[in-house]
């Protein structure tokens, strides 16, 4: 089973943040383990001063896991790192020390409450398909809608 998330920082130490996030997720989901290169953006969805840098993750797991529960370690890790709220209390976008979103699990698709598989957004977003394609272009293309 594949993992694909994609990791991102806009407040404080941004690149040892999404380092500590590499390093709890690859405790946390043991497997061989591929990464992109660092991109840096714009914030997406609100204004912010602070850019950010986002990195992509694909995770081979050694034992299978449902998607729901991918999601609560994946939140667990964030949460250990920063267990400030993402949103603003209208709802809204806010910066953010770290941020952690499975963009896809193999070629599951998934709409649940909690989650959607893959990222309902990703393709919008240039900071997750960019550093995607350099691990993995064909699950990048799927997502993007190209194949």
């Amino acid at each position: 089973m594949r993992v694909h998330l994609n990791i991102g920082s806009n407040r404080g130490h941004r690149q040892a943040l999404i380092e500590r996030a590499v390093v709890a997720l690859s405790e946390a989901l043991p497997g061989p383990l591929l990464r992109s290169g660092l991109f840096e953006s714009e914030p997406w969805g609100f204004s912010s001063p602070h850019r950010f840098l986002n990195l992509a993750v694909a995770i081979d797991l050694d034992t299978p896991h449902p998607p729901l529960r991918l999601l609560d370690i994946t939140q667990k890790v964030q949460n250990s790192i920063d267990p400030s709220p993402h949103r603003t209390p209208e709802g809204g976008y806010a910066d953010r020390a770290i941020d952690i979103d499975i963009i896809a699990v193999d070629r599951v698709v998934l709409d649940h409450p909690r989650l959607t598989l893959p990222h309902p957004r990703a393709r919008l977003r240039d900071f997750v398909i960019l550093p995607l394609r350099q691990i993995d272009p064909e699950t990048a293309g799927w997502i993007a809608g190209e194949s």
